[in-house]
């Protein structure tokens, strides 16, 4: 677990100094005791974002979307988007496959500012979802939030 949040540091470090580049060096984790490079935009990878208003419009017209918060489990009881699930992004790579069972579903990841859910968004990808949707932090939401267990 402790590899798994130093490989975490190092991307949050890569991508903050890699920000003026065309081409980014990612450490992504693949497993708690391995990590890959991966280079290439996000772009390439298939990411998308999706505004605030654009989510909140879909998850009004009640269409079958997964909001995953990969935030801590202490910001997640503090505040969250309501129906939304959890999975730490320092466990995105081992806790994803027994909680997101549908590759194919669509999924909206959020975290506090927008850092931690791309990183997610990258490491989910890899790993052959489809639909995943970059909601970026909880800053910019400006919907409503529940607190609590």
């Amino acid at each position: 677990m402790k590899n798994l949040l130093v490989v975490i540091l190092m991307v949050l470090g890569i991508i903050s100094t890699a920000c003026g580049t065309q081409e980014k060096v990612l450490f992504l984790p693949v497993s708690k005791n391995t990590a890959s490079v991966q280079t290439g935009s996000t772009k390439e990878l298939g990411n998308m974002e999706i505004k605030p208003q654009e989510a909140k419009a879909r998850l009004d017209k009640g269409e079958s979307i997964i909001l995953l918060d990969v935030r801590t489990e202490e910001e997640y009881n503090e505040k969250r988007i309501p129906g939304s699930i959890l999975i730490p992004v320092e466990g995105i790579d081992s806790d994803a496959p027994a909680k997101l069972t549908d590759k194919a579903a669509v999924i909206f990841v959020y975290c506090r500012s927008g850092r931690r859910s791309a990183i997610a968004v990258e490491v989910l990808t890899l790993m052959g979802y489809t639909k995943v949707y970059d909601l970026g932090g909880l800053e910019d939401w400006p919907y409503e939030t529940v607190s609590g267990k």
